[in-house]
């Protein structure tokens, strides 16, 4: 094997040794920052994020958004009593079956108190794009696309794995 090879065997495996702490530290920072504005808004940080899914998704069923967490419909429940307590959501007839509840959005609630929590997160994440070319962005949006599917599929495979084995004690 040439010294180039092994160079850069050595170069890489370094370079994804320090980029899985950078990711770990990223996650954490996330989850933080995320508790951070749930804390202001008077949430759980499970609430944020389900009003967020809300946000990003539209009306929902509680099941769909049950799916879309991998939360049980109880938890939801719960979920969305809360969100609606704070005004971030409300339980709409479904239009086209009246047995059905719509949970949606309360739009004028999220744009005065969520989206203001946001505004320096933007600005700061705009300053951060600018150093980069169309092109490098686009490899980072190919990245984050593939790793949130990535994510996604490994949440599911922990959650049918705990299904089927039995419940631990604390």
């Amino acid at each position: 094997m040439s010294r180039d090879r092994s160079e850069n065997r050595s170069e890489r495996a370094e370079l994804l040794a320090v980029l899985t702490l950078e990711f770990r530290q990223m996650s954490a920072a996330t989850i933080m920052f995320h508790q951070a504005v749930a804390d202001r808004l008077g949430l759980n940080v499970t609430d944020h994020k389900c009003a967020d899914i809300l946000m990003r998704g539209g009306p929902m069923t509680a099941g769909e958004l049950a799916r879309h967490t991998g939360l049980t419909t109880g938890a939801i429940t719960g979920v969305i009593d809360r969100l609606e307590r704070a005004g971030f959501a409300r339980r709409a007839k479904d239009p086209n079956d009246r047995r059905r509840v719509i949970v949606e959005p309360v739009w004028k609630a999220v744009e005065q108190q969520i989206g203001p929590l946001f505004e320096s997160m933007g600005r700061a994440t705009t300053e951060l794009c600018a150093r980069y070319s169309t092109r490098e962005l686009a490899v980072i949006r190919d990245f984050a696309r593939r790793a949130n599917e990535m994510a996604l599929e490994e949440t599911r495979k922990l959650r049918e794995a705990a299904a089927k084995s039995p419940k631990r004690t604390r």
